[in-house]
């Protein structure tokens, strides 16, 4: 490996997504391993009288699939040649990365909140978070929008990133694996509560250390942004564990102590209501323009974490040191 391949691949799917979001159209490599999570789930329920047993015989298949194929791609495209390798596998991690997928859905519902269209907002916010919506008032769709891309940071922008500097094409797939059996297998509830605990598990130890330097980022992020860093700061030191996964309040916290506003709270999951602690103060009540606030903290903190995993991956596999 040497300098370019190393850090050409990573920076491009970077930049790439950055101007084109995700290809609707086109067939995505991470929706096929969706499409791989919903066929196994079948196959797992018929075969399986141990769904703990089959959950995980369920996850290890996947990323075995997940991270293989395109290992195997990846080897013959740079054995053919190193600029198609190079291109090859700047696509790949074009498909891992959804920042601007992330910045267009959420902007989605600011666009039907503008509009006054309350239907259309809560129809727009139903397509990037896992609660129900139903309920939500104009105040809920904008809170919910502004906590999915504060979540979404690190699941879906910076986390990949991280490990695509540390392994590649490879291993970000690896990681997304992971992170898409969580969001699709990953509830406790009676029906996922076996099948899903060992997805639920890993997606948990994957994260804990990118939503972390992730919220590190955001809260840089924050004072360069002229948002309340201050802020940023104290919520996160207070609030970054009040939530049941070990990892989503680390950058929800960040965002509601940037933005002086009151996140999470009390949401319906699948028609039952789930207790949660709130995340931040109620300085000022939430407002649409907090979604666009939210979208610039997720890309500044975004370019922090590239601009130190490219050079980390220069560093150490691109034969500089």
């Amino acid at each position: 490996m040497n300098f370019y391949t190393a850090v050409l691949p990573v920076l491009a799917g970077f930049l790439t997504d950055l101007i084109l979001g995700d290809p609707y159209t086109m067939p995505h490599p991470i929706r096929l391993i969706g499409s791989l999570i919903s066929r196994l789930e079948g196959f797992v329920r018929r075969r399986f009288k141990n769904l703990r047993a089959g959950g995980v015989f369920l996850a290890i298949t996947v990323l075995i699939l997940s991270s293989g194929v395109p290992l195997v791609i990846l080897l013959l495209a740079y054995r053919l040649n190193t600029v198609f390798g190079i291109v090859a596998e700047s696509v790949f991690c074009y498909y891992l990365i959804a920042a601007r997928c992330l910045r267009d859905e959420s902007m989605k519902v600011f666009r039907a909140v503008n509009e006054g269209d309350t239907e259309k907002a809560r129809k727009a916010v139903s397509m990037i978070v896992g609660r129900d919506t139903k309920s939500l008032d104009e105040k809920g769709i904008i809170r919910a929008a502004v906590e999915t891309v504060a979540e979404n940071t690190s699941d879906g922008v910076t986390a990949p990133v991280m490990y695509m500097a540390a392994g590649g094409a490879v291993l970000g797939f690896f990681y997304k694996a992971a992170n898409t059996m969580d969001s699709m297998i990953g509830y406790k509830n009676e029906k996922y509560a076996e099948l899903g605990r060992f997805a639920a598990k890993l997606d948990d130890v994957l994260n804990y250390i990118p939503s972390r330097l992730t919220a590190a980022a955001m809260i840089f992020s924050a004072f360069i942004l002229r948002m309340n860093g201050r802020g940023a700061l104290k919520i996160w030191k207070r609030d970054r564990r009040k939530h049941a996964s070990p990892n989503s309040a680390q950058t929800e916290a960040v965002c509601a102590g940037a933005l002086d506003i009151r996140l999470a709270g009390d949401a319906y999951y699948f028609g039952r209501l789930h207790k949660k602690e709130y995340i931040g103060d109620d300085n000022r009540p939430v407002e649409n323009e907090d979604i666009r606030r939210a979208n610039r903290l997720m890309y500044a903190a975004s370019v922090i974490v590239l601009i130190f995993s490219v050079t980390f991956r220069a560093l150490v596999f691109g034969g500089i040191l």
